[in-house]
């Protein structure tokens, strides 16, 4: 092991937040940098590129005030590491890692590297059990099983602030100890108040107690941007795989920490991809959405919940292309149902989760939770497309079912979907049976005719 090594004189350029130096020791890729400036103080950095005679040190805080006389590098021995031990829960961190809270700093058990380790593809475990978020249309309709990556693309303008801070605040394990789970949340590029909203809505609700918080402000550098999902999913790691708690992870916004790296790309000089983002944005996504997982012989499991904004609201933009196929589905944000004044005003039939079967049914949540989630999705495709077709010929034109199917349309929205507290489960389910009633029950295919006599024959739940 080489000890740190400070070299003076070695700055050649600075340009923006890179600085340029001579290689004058023996240094590795992604090594920790401390660059020393005149005053004394000392910023953090890494090194992002090197040949045989010069690298490129990426620095983390602001270079203003540095000069080329002046400025002196310290190169460690090692990556970027990050102290993690058993007191975590309950804090906040910067985007480095560093206590925000007031708080003493973090008595360290291990130090982890922040880019992760790769797991293994045999050691996988197919993500079983499940969530509960308190959100109807994703714990019946999308539901989050663990270990699983099940991104939230949202539009400017939408609540998808509000809706992450009460899914970290409210998300919970069915039958499980509530000391085996875990939130940790990841905000990125956030203006400051709404990290100060962040951080007020976990303290007054108590779930920051349960909780570790990393907050990148939007006048910070974008470099810092780069690593605050990293230390927040080293502390997920931490968590999971080493005290065995089962982690959420929260992301947002994914979109910032995107252009944050087509800002660092640029300043690299490197060849711009589609729509300027560099040709391995995939390759850098996936790096943070693969941490995510269920390992054998590991009794924790680490599920991931990013949030990004679409541009433009294009589904189709490179972000949440790329974090598509990455991923195991999407809940999308609906800016027509924000209008009506329906939240979470998530819309439904675009909305897919891909490992739901593994997590529900029989010996996970309700034996008619398979039923009930197919059958309100197809009736609710097939009351759009009735609403399309009264929007040309009237709806006095349309028989008796589609009418009937219409309604539902209307009330499915405003019942099921809309919902102004949290609903555990079993209030999701009796608030989809609810308003399946009124539906003629030989149009209900997808269930049984126990479940019809059992669910939609007796009185509606009051």
């Amino acid at each position: 092991m080489f000890a740190d090594l400070l070299l003076e004189g070695a700055v050649t350029r600075i340009e923006g937040p890179l600085l340029f130096a001579k290689r004058a020791a023996r240094v590795g890729l992604n090594s920790a940098v401390e660059v020393v400036g005149n005053d004394g103080g000392t910023r953090l950095g890494r090194i992002a590129a090197l040949d045989e005679q010069s690298m490129v040190i990426e620095v983390l805080q602001s270079t203003t005030g540095l000069d080329l006389a002046g400025t002196r590098v310290r190169l460690r021995p090692e990556p970027l590491l990050f102290g993690v031990g058993p007191n975590l829960l309950g804090r906040i961190f910067d985007s480095v890692g560093r206590p925000i809270d007031g708080g003493p700093p973090v008595s360290a058990r291990a130090r982890m590297r922040i880019e992760g380790l790769a797991i293994n593809p045999s050691w996988r475990a197919l993500p079983r059990d499940f969530i509960e978020t308190g959100v109807s249309t994703i714990d019946l309709l999308n539901s989050l099983v663990r270990g699983q990556k099940l991104p939230l693309f949202s539009a400017g303008g939408l609540p998808h602030d509000r809706l992450a801070t009460q899914i970290a605040q409210r998300a919970r394990l069915r039958g499980g100890k509530s000391e085996e789970f875990a939130v940790v949340f990841a905000g990125m590029g956030v203006p400051h108040d709404t990290a100060e909203q962040f951080r007020r809505a976990m303290e007054s609700s108590g779930a920051l107690g349960h909780t570790v918080l990393f907050l990148n402000l939007a006048d910070e550098p974008g470099m810092q941007r780069l690593l605050t999902p990293r230390y927040a999913l080293t502390a997920a790691e931490y968590l999971a795989f080493v005290e065995g708690r089962h982690v959420l992870v929260v992301l947002t916004d994914m979109t910032n920490y995107c252009e944050a790296l087509r800002e660092v790309s640029a300043s690299h000089g490197e060849i711009p991809g589609r729509k300027g983002y560099p040709g391995y944005m995939y390759s850098d996504l996936a790096a943070l959405y693969e941490r995510a997982g269920c390992i054998r012989g590991r009794p924790g499991t680490l599920t991931q919940l990013p949030i990004l904004t679409m541009p433009g609201d294009d589904i189709g933009h490179p972000i949440p292309d790329l974090t598509g196929y990455i991923t195991e589905g999407q809940i999308v944000l609906d800016r027509e149902l924000d209008r009506k004044g329906i939240y979470p005003p998530i819309k439904v039939l675009p909305s897919l989760s891909r490992l739901m079967d593994s997590g529900i049914g029989e010996g996970y949540t309700d034996a008619d939770h398979p039923a009930l989630a197919h059958q309100l999705f197809a009736a609710y495709a097939r009351a759009m497309r009735v609403r399309t077709l009264a929007s040309v010929m009237g709806e006095q034109g349309l028989p008796d079912a589609d009418r009937k199917f219409l309604e539902f349309g209307a009330r499915f929205e405003e019942q099921f979907v809309n919902q102004a507290a949290s609903r555990t489960l079993e209030e999701s389910m009796q608030s989809g049976w609810d308003v399946l009633r009124g539906l003629p029950h030989n149009e209900l295919a997808r269930l049984s005719d126990a479940q019809i006599r059992k669910h939609l024959e007796e009185p509606a739940h009051a």
